[in-house]
């Protein structure tokens, strides 16, 4: 399941009243986790989420655990399920193998993608800047790392691809917090609007600069807040 475009729930709070009952509740808790509402380290507490989102515990133990199949969530014997905390050397571990990926499939993405595939990445970004435009944070995040998904898509590699999938779902909330206060933002939006100019002009040594100083950079903007 792939949370590249996910339709945002109307309201943030209240019952949910989807057909999609696992995607959404999915996605909620997702949001949740990304947007310390559920804080790392702290407990998921079955009745009281139930209660919250207006599900029955069944649907809400099969969302957590799929969440805990992503690295969001741990379950722990005796204790249930506690929102994963990860170590500033975790996050740099991770930060770095992502570097060193997302170089590669800019590389590889100038060189395999179609025109097509550009103009799907260059919406994905105008989109992105509208969201910073009116700072719609979260969809802003979410558009954020369907570019990255998208680059790495269209660099043909499902080895890359999988890989890169899952370091980013281990470090949605980390990511974030990258984005937090007015000049980290703009400074990660500027990034972005070179790796598009790079990808359009299939640029491939430019577009892996780019990612790679970018991820640096998102190491920079987090390491201070683990």
């Amino acid at each position: 399941m792939s949370d590249t475009l996910p339709e945002l729930p109307v309201s943030p709070s209240g019952p949910i009243r989807r057909t999609a009952l696992h995607d959404t509740l999915v996605t909620r808790l997702r949001d949740m986790i990304i947007e310390g509402e559920l804080a790392p380290g702290s407990r998921m507490h079955e009745s009281q989420l139930g209660e919250q989102l207006g599900v029955s515990r069944t649907p809400l133990r099969e969302a957590i655990k799929y969440l805990a199949s992503e690295g969001l969530v741990e379950l722990i014997p005796s204790r249930g399920a506690i929102v994963k905390r990860f170590s500033g050397k975790d996050v740099h571990d991770m930060l770095i193998v992502l570097k060193n990926l997302e170089e590669l499939a800019g590389s590889l993405a100038c060189e395999t993608a179609t025109d097509d595939d550009i103009a799907r990445v260059r919406q994905l970004h105008d989109e992105m800047r509208a969201c910073y435009d009116v700072k719609d944070r979260l969809r802003y995040y979410k558009l954020n790392q369907a570019i990255h998904t998208e680059i790495c898509r269209i660099a043909d590699n499902q080895a890359l691809s999988s890989v890169q999938a899952q370091l980013q779902s281990r470090l949605k909330r980390i990511r974030f917090i990258g984005h937090e206060g007015p000049d980290k933002w703009s400074a990660a939006m500027a990034e972005h609007e070179e790796m598009i100019v790079a990808l359009e002009a299939r640029d491939g040594e430019t577009l892996s600069k780019v990612l790679g100083l970018h991820l640096l950079s998102a190491w920079q903007r987090v390491k201070d807040a683990i």
